[in-house]
């Protein structure tokens, strides 16, 4: 690991006393007008570019940890040598030059040419994805970026191709990111790097011996090599008397505009369910300046997921912008904007939007005989119990090396990762997914970060002030962490990842 160091902004080109890089410190400064981060790691100097591609994150207050800087907001991964984004969220490299140290002094020279693209080998004839999620496109464009040259077909239910579906609930619906700032990637992208992507299309069914993947619309897809991306779907609740233009549901980006165009006309909503997508809702829709009123069965918001002391303060955060929780409870009917309780209280709403959950998409899983356990089954390389076929994202249950347990969450970046790692697993890698699950959540302008997996656990200790928006929560089971949450604390959560895989890093060398 490596501690953070902030200089004032210098031309790097001029130089600088090496005395003021120690080893695992960054020094910022400029390169012909780019901002850069100068990084040691023991004799050897790193230079590369200041700022993350994923949402632009400060990376000179991220952390070193061997050969990697990792992004403080998101914890995106990139290689110090080589500026590749190594994990998720960032998908794109940053920008690399080259340090040269002369007497005492450190100079940075000329940017470096990206690495070729590596050869590949025993590769399979083509390669299709089911599912235009974060899982599915972050796949394909590691097989493009992992040298394979072959058939490359994504296949996605969505009007709309793989959009940044965290937004969806937060900056988009809020009304503060424009539409074109939604898709991960531009129409070209998928054009230049011949990924055919199949959009308004749905797979009837898998036949593994044949390696065939069958369209509804009669068309026939051979396979070399399937990943099964096919993510979660909202849990529909049946409400008496609403109609469907009442209720809506939050997953796609033709969900969030559907939100949005009931938005436009309306004054008060009903949100049911004070889960992440529920509050972040919630969140959105009171900065349109629309009344919302949250309906969950909890005793508190999120108290499974974050316990009492951490979801007591999110209630807070959102009953000081006045929404109004009736909790222990949910709707018992609809009779036009009338919205009755089980309690028998009576709200006044314009329309509801469900947030209760997901319910991992199992049905092409099932047809196909493979192996299922609330979740698709699959390895510590992420294939599935038929060989060539694999699973990545919200449907996969994979063996987690951290907590020692079969696991299955529905994070973002956790989709986009194991879509790397079974991207590199179909070209034979024989890469293991044992990354340290992270998410993030935003609710007005607190951000939370939470790093691990924590069903269960005996303790919680909080360092800091969750008032004061500066702490650190631990989840410990048996006096060992299994899970922290930071609040103004990015560096750190980056920190906590990395002691959890230094952890397990260290439990390998000692069975060894």
């Amino acid at each position: 690991m490596a501690e953070t160091q902030e200089t004032k902004k210098a031309d790097l080109r001029h130089g600088f006393p090496v005395r003021d890089l120690r080893d695992g410190v960054m020094v910022s400064g400029e390169v012909d007008g780019e901002e850069v981060v100068v990084a040691r790691r023991g004799e050897e100097f790193f230079a590369i570019g200041a700022h993350c591609t994923h949402y632009g994150g400060p990376l000179a207050e991220g952390l070193i940890v061997e050969d990697t800087i990792r992004c403080p907001w998101h914890h995106a991964c990139f290689s110090l040598r080589t500026g590749e984004a190594l994990r998720a969220p960032a998908l794109d490299r940053v920008s690399c030059w080259r340090v040269e140290a002369l007497g005492d002094k450190i100079f940075v020279r000329e940017k470096l040419t990206p690495l070729p693209l590596r050869d590949v080998t025993d590769v399979p004839s083509s390669v299709v994805i089911v599912g235009g999620g974060a899982a599915g496109l972050a796949a394909a464009d590691m097989l493009r970026r992992e040298g394979y040259d072959g058939p490359l077909i994504i296949v996605s239910g969505d009007d709309s191709p793989p959009v940044d579906r965290p937004n969806l609930s937060k900056d988009y619906l809020a009304g503060t990111a424009q539409e074109d700032w939604m898709p991960l990637r531009p129409p070209d992208y998928y054009r230049d790097r011949r990924i055919d992507l199949l959009l308004r299309s749905r797979v009837s069914s898998v036949d593994p011996k044949r390696k065939q993947v069958s369209l509804e619309n009669g068309k026939l897809l051979e396979f070399g090599a399937l990943l099964l991306a096919t993510g979660a779907d909202p849990v529909r609740l049946p409400i008496e008397g609403a109609t469907d233009s009442q209720v809506l549901y939050l997953r796609t980006f033709a969900d969030s505009k559907a939100i949005l165009a009931q938005a436009a006309r309306a004054k008060r909503a009903v949100v049911v369910g004070a889960s992440f997508i529920g509050l972040e809702v919630a969140a959105s829709l009171r900065a349109r300046g629309i009344l919302v009123d949250v309906v969950a069965p909890e005793h508190q918001p999120l108290e499974r997921v974050l316990g009492v002391e951490v979801g007591l303060f999110i209630r807070k955060l959102h009953e000081a912008r006045d929404v109004t929780f009736h909790l222990g409870e949910t709707v018992s009917r609809v009779r036009g904007r009338t919205i009755t309780l089980t309690s028998g209280t009576v709200l006044d709403a314009d329309f509801l939007v469900l947030g209760v959950g997901v319910h991992p998409s199992l049905s092409l899983a099932e047809q196909a005989g493979l192996a299922i356990d609330r979740g698709i089954t699959v390895n510590e390389y992420l294939e599935t119990s038929v060989a060539g076929i694999f699973a990545a994202g919200d449907a996969a249950r994979w063996p987690d090396p951290h907590t020692g347990e079969r696991i299955r969450v529905e994070h973002w970046v956790v989709a986009e990762r194991q879509g790397q790692v079974a991207a590199k697993n179909i070209l034979g890698r024989r890469e293991k997914f044992n990354a340290v699950p992270f998410f993030w959540s935003q609710h007005y302008d607190v951000a939370i970060r939470y790093v691990g997996h924590a069903e269960k656990w005996d303790a919680v200790e909080i360092d800091g002030s969750l008032e004061a928006r500066d702490c650190a929560v631990t989840y410990k089971k048996g006096g060992r962490a299994l899970a922290v949450v930071t609040i103004s604390r990015d560096l750190l959560s980056l920190k906590a990842e990395a002691s959890m895989e230094a952890e397990l890093l260290s439990q390998r060398q000692q069975v060894a």
